[in-house]
């Protein structure tokens, strides 16, 4: 079954175990996935509601787009327990004869490539969440905003969790210019979009005071 249709408490029982997956991209992508869907509670709680009609279409089109992107981070669950499982197989590959070393650096390199661009692909998801979250929060019920605050929380928790997972990977790749391309896309994405939700987030935090 795959891991997107486990109940919660298989989920996290499974992610508990010494199984190779579910990791923490998958895990990264579960909580941006659920970051991003309160993002769209906000939304659902304001549309209809006379005091905010002035906003309800935009609302009703922010609420499509965030489902998109919740819905493409519980994709992105499985693969990343796709790509990965790959990776940790070739970690064991035999490499007592030269052959046999450059067989394993040749699977390697193919497999730490295809294991970065998930976690790549959970940020790039988790950026797009939380700038859809700043427009829920601003404008959304103030009914709801804490769960825009909790969203948002949430999402660059994911942000930065699926991070790792590229830097652990980029880490060990011989193709260095390929590597610090991917690290400078990421380190870009975190130093805008995590500034962003602590912004978003003080900004809720201090309406609640």
């Amino acid at each position: 079954m795959s891991f997107m249709k486990k109940s919660c408490e298989a989920f996290v029982t499974e992610l508990a175990g010494k199984a190779a997956v579910p990791g923490g991209g998958g895990a990264s992508a579960l909580v941006g996935a659920v970051g991003c869907a309160l993002g769209n509670m906000v939304g659902s709680l304001t549309v209809g509601k006379k005091k905010y009609a002035d906003v309800e279409a935009e609302m009703i089109e922010l609420m499509k787009k965030a489902e998109v992107v919740w819905r493409e981070l519980l994709s992105l669950i499985q693969k990343d327990a796709d790509v990965f499982e790959p990776l940790s197989k070739a970690y064991g590959l035999p490499k007592s004869t030269e052959e046999e070393k450059a067989e394993k650096e040749r699977i390697m390199s193919i497999c730490l490539k295809d294991a970065c661009s998930v976690p790549m692909d959970i940020m790039r998801k988790c950026c797009e969440a939380i700038d859809i979250i700043e427009t829920f929060a601003e404008k959304g019920s103030t009914l709801a905003i804490s769960d825009a605050g909790v969203g948002v929380a949430f999402c660059k928790a994911a942000l930065q969790g699926a991070s790792l997972n590229v830097f652990i990977n980029t880490k060990a790749m011989t193709d260095r210019p390929y590597a610090e391309q991917l690290n400078k896309e990421a380190f870009d994405m975190l130093d805008k979009y995590t500034a962003l939700a602590d912004k978003i987030y003080t900004s809720v935090f201090n309406r609640l005071k």
